[in-house]
């Protein structure tokens, strides 16, 4: 069983920055997709980055392009997304997940994925 645990939610101000990072249990050396999802009470949980674990392709949703980087660690089997000019509407629950299996290219779609982390809150603040 793949286990996932996030860390490095807070709040921050409009304009800042955090940094996520997301530790695999159990983790294969073989590729596999791995990306970071977010939610808000009552809506669709939304994709956010995704990567190609032990590849470099990475995929982005839009409203995410130009302020977010998704990256890894092979070594430390961790996932991180850097997120700068954060702004309000980027609130939520931020979680990262696993899919079983050698599958390309990475789609930020959530029935796709079979791991999920609890979650780590982001609040961005005016």
């Amino acid at each position: 069983q793949v286990q996932l645990v996030e860390s490095g939610g807070g709040s921050v101000q409009a304009g800042g920055s955090l940094s996520l990072s997301c530790t695999v249990s159990r983790h294969s050396s073989n590729g596999y997709c791995v990306s970071w999802f977010r939610q808000v009470p009552g809506k669709k949980r939304e994709g956010v980055a995704a990567l190609y674990f032990g590849g470099t392709n990475t995929w982005y949703g839009d409203s995410v392009k130009g302020r977010f980087t998704v990256s890894q660690d092979n070594a430390k089997r961790t996932l991180y997304l850097q997120m700068n000019s954060l702004k309000v509407e980027d609130t939520a629950m931020y979680y990262c997940a696993a899919r079983a299996g050698r599958h390309w290219p990475c789609h930020l779609d959530e029935y796709e994925y079979d791991y999920w982390g609890q979650g780590t809150q982001v609040t961005v603040y005016s």
